[in-house]
């Protein structure tokens, strides 16, 4: 799923109703989550973060937008932080599924929507910018609400879309796209502000002030690009705390903020305790922190997602305040809960119970699915417990990148279990579809050949799937722990069955298909697959045979 995240930022911050007004509009957009609603009464502003597909996204900030003209009136507006308009900036922020060149292409058609649909003045900043100039969001709010009307009279400053007009109510709006920004505390064992405040400048970009030795001052520059940062002492807690605000990720990741910390700390006779998430993090950053944990400790990073996640909860103090609920800290598990599969989601013995009924589904298809997906498993289970065998620690990456491969095809098997049983009730609903004239006749034939050629496609990638771990499973009988040669066997035994279970419903749904040309097509590919696949499985054995 392609996810972005938006976070505009409206001038109210004070009256709750008129937040909620806004609020209400985005929550009415289907696919769109609600993340979090932050008003400040000082600042008089008010940050909402919701996250959603690209198109539900752009369509409740539209309407956000839309709304914020309506109940905000900039003439009467003060406030603290810098602005220039009832929705501030509006930024899209990718999350998952969809890069930066393709989110700022969202922003700029927010911003041309906004511009002429709401007629007045809007600027694209960060990746969205058209010039380089605009890329920073300070100059492109500069001189604020108040020099917004000299402003638009320079031709240097016509709006990006919208009218070169000053809207007395309204104002101005920035839309852009930028990287996520992770909003970090690292818990120090002292109470002095001061100390923690050295290690900051230590670690930020900015860095400090110094001089020379004539008394000039300069600015030295921190260790960390797009990390900024100050140091406090937060009172609830008793601690001080390094709070870092990581501008962009893909250049300073999470980890290394954290390692960085931990090193500054310790130079200054500081440890470092803990740490702590303000808001939330993409899935993406927090499994890269747990893989470059795991690698640090030369461990086999060809692990479930939930143990990865555990690694770098663990090794980050991420609990050590508060705890730390990856349903409701992870961007995309709060947004969609963890992967949830009906049949791959059940007990074992759940799953057998449910095979046994009489329900066609789950059937071969499904069972062939999860047979493969236990054979790659027991291939990764022979990696990783040989990247953690005694005296071959020199080896540890050769099994963990064989783990991670073993991990990819095991998830893309286990969805299959569901996908076939869905591609099955997809030629139900065909065979379903009326007949009672010739158009619904037509309509409904070419129903039933679509959703046949979809169940003939879903177990030949079983197929697939299944022979390609093939490769996987006999370097770990050829290489990995000789104790667990079995295991190798048993995974060779699963992942043939599996090919040949699917090739079984290949053939038994290509038989009722008309496209002859496309029958003889899958069937000489799927025949090829399952001969190959039971030669492997020969070699494979003869391996294991040998070495038991």
């Amino acid at each position: 799923m392609k996810l972005i995240e938006c976070v505009p930022n409206f001038s109210e911050g004070r009256d709750m109703q008129v937040i909620k007004q806004i609020t209400d509009v985005i929550e009415a957009i289907e696919g769109v989550r609600l993340l979090d609603v932050d008003p400040g009464k000082a600042t008089n502003r008010t940050v909402v973060t919701f996250v959603g597909e690209p198109e539900a996204v752009c369509e409740a900030a539209f309407r956000a937008v839309s709304k914020a003209c309506e109940v905000i009136d900039m003439s009467k507006h003060h406030g603290e932080h810098p602005r220039f308009g009832a929705t501030d900036v509006c930024p899209l922020i990718p999350i998952s599924g969809i890069s930066m060149e393709e989110t700022a292409e969202y922003a700029r058609r927010l911003a041309k929507r906004i511009g002429e649909e709401l007629q007045f003045p809007v600027y694209c900043y960060e990746s969205a910018a058209f010039t380089e100039e605009r890329r920073n969001l300070a100059n492109c709010r500069a001189g604020e609400y108040e020099g917004l009307k000299d402003k638009l009279a320079k031709p240097e400053w016509k709006p990006d879309f919208g009218p070169a007009l000053f809207v007395p109510k309204t104002g101005a709006i920035a839309v852009g796209a930028r990287n996520f920004l992770i909003a970090y505390n690292v818990n120090l064992n002292t109470t002095s502000t001061r100390r923690a405040n050295a290690v900051a400048f230590d670690v930020r970009e900015k860095g400090r002030k110094v001089k020379d030795t004539v008394g000039n001052e300069s600015w030295q520059a921190g260790l960390l690009k797009s990390v900024k940062g100050i140091g406090w002492y937060i009172e609830e807690y008793g601690v001080a705390q390094v709070s870092l605000n990581l501008t962009d990720i893909s250049v300073t990741p999470w980890h290394i903020a954290f390692d960085t910390t931990c090193e500054c700390a310790q130079k200054r006779g500081l440890r470092v305790t803990g740490s702590e998430l303000v808001g939330l993090v993409p899935l993406q950053a927090i499994l890269d922190a747990g893989r470059y944990f795991l690698a640090k400790q030369q461990r086999s990073t060809g692990i479930p997602d939930a143990e990865i996640i555990k690694i770098a909860v663990r090794t980050m103090g991420l609990d050590e305040l508060t705890p730390f609920d990856p349903q409701q800290k992870i961007i995309e598990y709060k947004m969609v809960g963890t992967p949830a599969y009906k049949l791959a989601g059940m007990t074992l013995k759940a799953f057998a119970n449910e095979t046994l009924s009489e329900s066609p589904a789950p059937g071969g298809g499904s069972v062939s699915a999860y047979m493969g997906a236990m054979g790659i498993a027991l291939g990764g289970m022979v990696a990783n417990l040989s990247a953690h065998k005694p005296g071959w620690d020199a080896r540890w990456q050769e099994f963990s990148d064989w783990a991670v491969k073993a991990k990819s095809i095991m998830n893309e098997l286990t969805a299959m279990v569901d996908e076939d049983t869905r591609a099955f009730n997809k030629i139900m609903e065909a065979f379903a579809l009326p007949k009672s004239n010739e158009a619904e006749k037509a309509a409904r034939k070419a129903a039933i050949e679509e959703a046949t050629k979809y169940a003939i496609a879903v177990p030949l990638k079983v197929m697939n799937l299944c022979y390609n771990s093939m490769d996987i499973i006999k370097a770990m009988a050829e290489t990995g722990n000789p104790n667990s040669v079995s295991d190798a066997g048993v995974g060779a035994l699963a992942a043939r069955s599996g090919v040949m279970g699917a090739w079984l419903n290949v053939k038994i749904n290509a038989s009722g298909l008309d496209d002859k040309a496309y029958v003889a097509q899958v069937l000489q590919e799927s025949a090829a697959i399952a001969a190959k696949a039971q030669v492997k499985e020969q070699e494979i054995l003869a391996i294991v045979e040998g070495k038991l």
